[in-house]
């Protein structure tokens, strides 16, 4: 079997490790299978989930167009969630080998370390993706450089997408579970430091005010 050109988007919940600790396995699953739900409703026709691992996704797109568009619904799907962690979401496009329904090859691995270098809410992707996506002005392309990629041999040019989604109430992060929250629908507030911190529960704010330095500042998503 020869290899193909697909297009490959790998996606995963932001600090769901933090959210796991902070409400346990039964809800913590409850969100991932959620999350899976979202990404199969923003398929077009001729992509597919590969398979889920956890809280992350791989979706096959038979086209850049096909790709970006997936990448940018779920995006915006999931912005417009509360009480819901952000999305980290890397895409790629080049050869792999198909075998029983999965892709192996240097373009799955390059897909997946792309998403390792998003951040919650961003859309990262490599040079070939935003070339599409800018001459189709399917998304602003943003240069984030040459970085280098964990067994990737070659630095790599990454790039931005612009998810497109307003800045709304749902900005603020719970610094426990790392969901977002809105500020005027909040359960539980704290001031500390001077600064207006925003939980999702009374139960996120009690561990905050019993252990700060735990959760201040930013822990590794």
């Amino acid at each position: 079997m020869s290899a193909a050109e697909h297009t490959f988007v790998f996606a995963d919940l932001a600090g769901y490790t933090a959210l796991t600790e902070a409400h346990g396995d039964d809800d913590a699953a409850h969100v991932a299978i959620a999350f899976h739900e979202l990404a199969y409703r923003c398929l077009p026709a001729g992509a597919r989930i590969v398979k889920t691992i956890g809280d992350a996704v791989m979706v096959v797109a038979p086209s850049i167009v096909d790709g970006v568009g997936v990448a940018l619904r779920l995006a915006r799907d999931l912005a417009a969630l509360r009480d819901f962690p952000g999305v980290r979401i890397g895409v790629h496009a080049g050869a792999a080998a198909e075998r029983d329904g999965d892709f192996f090859g240097a373009a799955v691995n390059l897909a997946a370390r792309v998403a390792g270098v998003a951040r919650a809410g961003e859309i990262v992707c490599t040079e070939v993706i935003a070339a599409v996506a800018l001459e189709g002005r399917l998304a602003d392309a943003r240069p984030m450089g040459t970085v280098r990629l964990k067994n990737v041999a070659t630095p790599v040019a990454l790039y931005e997408l612009a998810t497109g989604v307003p800045t709304g109430p749902l900005h603020h992060l719970d610094p426990v579970c790392r969901m977002r929250v809105a500020a005027d629908a909040t359960p539980a507030s704290i001031v500390h430091d001077g600064v207006i911190l925003y939980f999702c529960s009374a139960a996120c704010a009690s561990r905050f005010e019993d252990a700060p330095e735990l959760y201040l500042p930013d822990r590794v998503e």
